[in-house]
């Protein structure tokens, strides 16, 4: 089976997340082939150069060599990467985790929460990610809500 991890890779916190995510798959999974992108150094090397078209090759050489996509959905938005490889891969018709570990997700049943939101758009007790984005991940695939949750639907989708 092949995977593609695919998050931001620039801060700490994405690269400590990447390493975590690709561990637990590779752990539970054994023998699958997961790409994921910080591990290139031929194009994320940030001290050396590769440009925006050696970049997109390179990805999407390996998202069409893939089976799924683990598309990590955390973050103020949706990573514009994250979101071009989960509309790219999404053309394959091929099974995408979301992996949205947000805590705000929570209290979804709690009225007041709720209530307030009715009485006022800005007092927004929970997050929204494009709807866009989310549709292409449900029509083949699940969003998940944390990396136990994500390698079990990787789990389930291995061939």
């Amino acid at each position: 089976m092949k995977a593609y991890l695919a998050n931001g890779l620039f801060s700490l916190g994405d690269r400590l997340v990447n390493e975590q995510l690709a561990a637990a798959i590779r752990e539970a999974v054994p023998g699958i082939e997961l790409y994921v992108p910080q591990e290139n150094d031929a194009i994320n090397d940030k001290t050396a150069y590769a440009d925006s078209l050696a970049i997109a090759q390179a990805d999407l050489e390996m998202l069409q060599n893939s089976d799924v996509l683990v598309a990590v959905l955390d973050g103020v938005e949706i990573d514009s990467g994250v979101a071009a490889e989960i509309g790219a891969f999404a053309m394959l018709n091929r099974p995408i985790v979301g992996v949205f570990t947000d805590v705000r997700q929570q209290g979804r049943d709690n009225m007041m929460k709720i209530e307030a939101l009715v009485r006022d758009g800005i007092e927004n007790q929970f997050v929204y990610r494009n709807l866009f984005v989310i549709g292409l991940i449900k029509r083949t695939g699940m969003i998940t809500t944390s990396i136990a949750e994500a390698v079990q639907a990787v789990q389930k989708y291995k061939k």
